[in-house]
């Protein structure tokens, strides 16, 4: 193959060598949104499904109207659907996005139209709030927002990753109908670790597998095969390397290719990346050449290979035809 633009079935491909100008210098750092990073948790904000019991000093009656045997959330009141609580004396109250405060301010007001100096506590024995995971994770199980502040970090840390089958670096978080791309591999790497992201009820979390995220590594190198990466990238360097380097007896160093495919034809082509590894530096080049999905990474045979292999394939030919030729004249001596 030879450099300049090649003509490949009436397309048009690009040869582009694999130099120090070409490789990017450093990554970028990765980038949180603005809103994401200013999103705090202040006070707990009651939510529908929340389960709250109401204790009245000195009225079982309202406190355990269950009995006092029974567990907490037995005798608590589940907040509504549509965000109201039914609580007697008080009649029916619109809770949803009331702190715990806010309504034991208001009960204690309704309840001293009929009780003396009421005094009431209030705690939450069971959460309507929730985030939601799906994808690559072990435990996907929907974890409760609480009156402790929940952050992503300690999310993912409950759900546990599946190291082998993530993508790390296409991890999405979804929150009111927008979808927020953050690259985990990026956002925890060189020695950083991402800011801290809370959560808030309804967000959900999807880390894909990555079952196509793959670079296929074929020609002569000692172990051929399709290699999947979680990470953000996959340096070429990396790619040779867990398919065992190049074939000392067979490759040929200055044959060492990345084909890339037509992602769009009418803006870019497809191209062909070229990299002359006879010398070890040229490794230092390629661990900041990165590997896309889809690429296909090509080394060609040394010419004494292919001499052997053409031998291999005419040598039993050749046998043949003496064969073939030995019975001939066997044949004319029996006649």
């Amino acid at each position: 193959m030879t450099r300049g633009n090649a003509n490949v079935g009436g397309s048009d491909v690009e040869m582009v060598p694999i130099t120090a100008d070409l490789v990017a210098p450093s990554r970028a750092p990765a980038q949180v949104p603005a809103e994401l990073l200013n999103f705090k948790t202040d006070t707990y904000r009651i939510h529908p499904g929340d389960t709250l019991i109401v204790t009245v000093w000195d009225h079982p009656e309202l406190t355990t109207p269950a009995g006092s045997q029974q567990q907490a959330v037995t005798n608590g009141r589940l907040v509504q659907p549509d965000g109201t609580f039914y609580y007697p004396y008080a009649g029916k109250l619109n809770v949803k996005g009331m702190s715990i405060e806010d309504l034991r301010s208001t009960l204690t007001s309704r309840l001293a139209q009929y009780l003396r100096n009421p005094q009431l506590d209030i705690n939450v024995v069971g959460y309507g709030s929730r985030v939601s995971l799906q994808g690559a994770f072990v435990d996907t199980t929907p974890q409760d927002v609480t009156t402790v502040p929940l952050t992503l970090s300690q999310a993912i840390g409950r759900a546990r990753i599946n190291a082998e089958q993530a993508d790390l670096a296409g991890f999405v978080l979804t929150r009111d109908g927008r979808n927020y791309p953050l690259d985990l591999d990026a956002l925890n790497r060189d020695g950083s670790v991402a800011p801290q992201i809370y959560l808030k009820p309804g967000d959900n979390l999807f880390l894909p597998f990555n079952d196509r995220k793959e670079v296929y590594v074929i020609g002569e190198v000692l172990r051929p095969q399709a290699i999947t990466f979680k990470t953000t990238d996959l340096s070429l360097t990396q790619a040779l390397g867990r398919t065992g380097g190049l074939n000392p007896a067979t490759s040929k160093g200055n044959a060492v290719y990345v084909i890339r495919g037509i992602e769009d034809k009418e803006r870019t082509p497809a191209r062909v990346y070229h990299l002359e590894a006879k010398s070890p530096a040229a490794f230092a080049v390629a661990d900041r050449f990165s590997l896309k999905p889809g690429d296909v990474v090509w080394v060609g045979p040394a010419g004494v290979t292919r001499w052997n292999r053409f031998l291999s394939q005419l040598l039993p030919l050749s046998g043949i035809i003496s064969n073939a030729a030995s019975a001939q004249y066997d044949l004319g001596r029996g006649n």
